[in-house]
């Protein structure tokens, strides 16, 4: 029995149909997966921003609560937020320490002052912690829209330019030697009652 060549052609157009398909299929598969990747990279960027808030948040805390006559200081580690080691009853500015979302590494810290070395490797901090930033040298998605405190977010061009600062504009608590005057209760003027 002969086969008629229409069945040859069908067999061949079958055949470029299907390789046809597994292109198209794999062409999907490359931009889901690409589309993916930038789905999860904004999640990343939100929580990069939740996070970084939240220990800016925690260290304006920290700042602002005196404990027994104790002037305002910035934190010395991550720990002091977490327990405050000024306080009597555990008190605690942050939740937990977070990592960085997009690194996965802990954030790297922006300190008040410098810094004492003594051997190779061996470095101490003189000052408090102000704030935190990523690493990551990767180009954010969110470039525009920041509002205060963070206006400097819509010009920068990595991750690691997002720094989550706290710096103070009240003199610290328990100083009044610049007026002369000791420090006034809350809701006083001097007068007495």
């Amino acid at each position: 029995m002969r086969r008629s060549p229409f069945l040859k052609n069908q067999r061949g157009v079958t055949l470029m149909v299907v390789l046809l398909m597994m292109v198209v299929m794999g062409l999907a598969a490359g931009m889901a997966g690409n589309t993916w990747k930038n789905v999860m990279q904004r999640e990343r960027e939100e929580e990069l921003l939740f996070r970084g808030n939240q220990y800016r948040r925690a260290i304006e805390s920290y700042f602002k609560m005196g404990h027994a006559g104790t002037q305002a200081a910035y934190p010395k580690s991550i720990e002091d937020l977490l327990k405050d080691p000024r306080a009597l009853q555990t008190q605690r500015h942050l939740r937990e320490g977070y990592k960085d979302p997009v690194t996965g590494e802990n954030f790297e810290l922006i300190r008040q002052g410098g810094s004492i070395t003594g051997l190779p490797g061996a470095v101490q901090s003189l000052a408090g912690i102000r704030g935190v930033y990523s690493k990551s040298n990767r180009e954010p998605f969110k470039k525009a829209g920041f509002r205060e405190p963070y206006e400097d977010f819509n010009k920068a061009g990595a991750y690691s330019d997002w720094k989550f600062v706290f710096v103070s504009t009240e003199a610290p608590k328990g100083k009044g030697a610049e007026s002369g005057q000791p420090p006034q209760p809350s809701g006083r003027t001097g007068g007495s009652k």
